[in-house]
């Protein structure tokens, strides 16, 4: 059996999805919260590129891996015209999707209270249970770091993608060479800090903190994704490389 990594620590592969979600679940209630606090809001102007490089139109299938507390999924609603609060006719599909049955949880409670009918589908992003060519649109978004063969996963995602498709992948990368002191020192005080203060949880903060370091870079994972065979793959860097937008497409 081979060993991969749990941020810093070697861990079994097979143990390595159930210390995720031990992670998720400790943190889901506060999930949001301290998304705002550790960027200090910039998560939702790197969601909102995301939706802006989708192209998503009404009537389309969009399906939002790892996709938690459904930031993208309920955006991505109003996109391809499901009705929300204040009603509409449903025309396109929005899937979401995450391991973590809490972080789950969470977000289809927030869709439903939003008034927008969405699946929230628990499973494993390297295992999706929907056929071939179906969506036209796959996100995910700082979820793809968490899996323990990202090539795999990767492959699944195009499996399901229609031809004309696109995979979108936000994510940390690596950041520009003159932040990294400044960056390290508040990944690896202040996020365990906050997280204890916030959520009671400092440890699940510094595990975030080493699995961006664990994680491929740009290039990298541009080179993954053009192995698991999409086609013009592209990056945006965000925030001088904190954050990542990946593009590819299927023909």
């Amino acid at each position: 059996m081979s060993d991969t990594h749990f941020g810093y620590q070697t861990v079994k592969e097979e143990d390595k999805a159930a210390k995720v979600r031990e992670v998720f679940a400790s943190v889901a209630q506060k999930y949001d919260v301290m998304n705002d606090l550790m960027s200090l809001g910039m998560h939702r102007a790197w969601k909102a590129f995301a939706i802006a490089q989708s192209g998503v139109r009404p009537g389309q299938r969009v399906l939002d891996v790892a996709g938690g507390t459904g930031d993208l999924a309920l955006a991505f609603a109003k996109r391809v015209g499901l009705g929300d609060a204040e009603g509409g006719t449903p025309r396109g599909q929005v899937v979401l999707t995450d391991i973590n049955g809490a972080m789950l949880g969470v977000g289809r409670d927030r869709l439903a209270d939003k008034g927008v009918s969405a699946p929230a589908v628990q499973c494993d992003a390297e295992k999706l249970p929907f056929p071939n060519d179906y969506f036209d649109l796959v996100t995910v978004a700082f979820g793809l770091r968490n899996m323990t063969h990202k090539d795999a996963a990767l492959a699944e995602m195009r499996r399901v993608i229609k031809p004309g498709g696109r995979l979108l992948v936000l994510e940390f990368s690596k950041v520009w060479a003159p932040l990294k002191g400044p960056y390290d020192l508040y990944s690896f005080n202040v996020l365990p800090w906050l997280g204890k203060q916030v959520a009671a949880d400092d440890a699940s903060y510094r595990y975030l903190a080493e699995s961006i370091r664990m994680h491929p870079d740009q290039d990298t994972l541009k080179g993954m994704m053009e192995a698991a065979g999409f086609d013009r793959v592209d990056y945006f860097n965000l925030a001088a490389g904190v954050v990542a937008l990946h593009r590819g497409f299927k023909y």
